[in-house]
């Protein structure tokens, strides 16, 4: 870190010291010892930008205060069966670590449908999982390599993407600008695989429009990307979709069994799920479980993010009409919910 940088860093830690008390609560809740690399984060979302790093983290504090975030993880959602609809529609998981020790998320872009649920529960749901990743899994991680470990990979499955997928386009975004404001720089690279022609034709298009600090970090591998990914992580950390040419069919998601790690029988899943049973069991006494999912304010997204998406759109359309496929585009609501 260059002297400036540390300049920066204790400028902002002097100014943190200024926030209220349910603030301080919260965030001593989200840097889980690593208050420093804390504020790196956002001084790296923010270029370096002390007063707007402030601003973004006091922001995203009064986030998690305003809507309960640090009790998120003795919510569950139930019963078991609407949790299992959740996990089956919106396909994220964990598959393993690199050899780095960073933790390989993993996201089924391409086959979720989003369709099982309301907006609420998959809000709730992506929100666990981050916290989860952040106050389990990164320590954890932590303590095994001896070093802090601060971030996580993202492998992105495009397998099945359909012009379709602009129904989702609000949600996306919606979860999107919550990891940005709320989770700035936890994702070190994200791994694009399986990338169908439609999603190339896009990503031409929406590359140059991201900012430099995005664009670096996103790669957009040949097939499943297993060869690429084996430089990086063992076979065994590798997401089931990467694991050979020609398996991102959705019949394969469906009979990996505890193998696919989008699964709730996915070994991860089930401890996830036990995990916020516990919490929840240990509130219990003060108070009930209630079904019913949290309602979570989603921030307004960014400006620049709107116009991408907008810009996705247009090309999503261009695509249809140039291959005959205008008729599959009846019935995409762009804006709707």
């Amino acid at each position: 870190m260059g002297i400036a940088n540390e300049e920066a860093v204790k400028e902002f830690r002097s100014l943190m010291e200024e926030i209220d008390e349910p603030l301080k609560n919260s965030y001593k809740n989200m840097h889980q010892g690593y208050p420093t690399e804390t504020l790196v984060r956002f001084l790296k979302a923010r270029e370096w930008n002390v007063a707007k790093a402030h601003k973004m983290l006091v922001d995203c504090l009064q986030w998690r205060v305003q809507n309960g975030i640090d009790n998120i993880l003795s919510k569950p959602i139930i019963p078991i069966d609407l949790y299992r609809a959740v996990r089956d529609s919106h396909l994220q998981g964990f598959s393993g670590y690199t050899k780095q020790g960073l933790p390989v998320i993993a996201i089924g872009l391409g086959l979720s449908t989003f369709d099982k649920a309301s907006v609420n529960y998959y809000v709730q749901s992506h929100i666990q999982l981050n916290e989860y990743r952040d106050r389990v899994v990164l320590p954890s991680a932590t303590k095994k390599h001896g070093r802090h470990i601060g971030t996580c990979l993202k492998i992105l499955d495009m397998t099945g993407l359909k012009l379709s997928a602009l129904n989702n386009i609000k949600l996306l975004t919606a979860i999107s600008t919550i990891d940005d404001l709320n989770y700035p720089e936890k994702t070190d690279t994200y791994y694009i695989v399986n990338a169908p022609y439609i999603f190339s034709a896009c990503w031409k298009v929406v590359k140059p429009l991201l900012q430099e600090r995005t664009r670096r970090k996103i790669q957009v591998l040949q097939g499943c990307g297993r060869d690429e990914l084996l430089k990086i992580m063992d076979y065994g950390s590798l997401p089931h979709f990467c694991r050979r040419e020609g398996s991102g069919s959705s019949k394969h998601y469906r009979n990996e069994g505890t193998d696919n790690c989008f699964s709730l029988d996915h070994e991860f899943h089930q401890q996830l799920y036990d995990y916020i049973n516990q919490q929840a069991l240990s509130k219990e006494s003060t108070s009930p479980i209630k079904q019913g999912s949290m309602h979570v304010d989603f921030p307004a997204p960014n400006p620049g993010d709107t116009e991408i998406m907008k810009t996705i759109q247009t090309e999503f359309h261009k695509l249809g009409n140039k291959n005959g496929l205008a008729n599959s585009l009846k019935g995409v609501k762009v804006n709707g919910d």
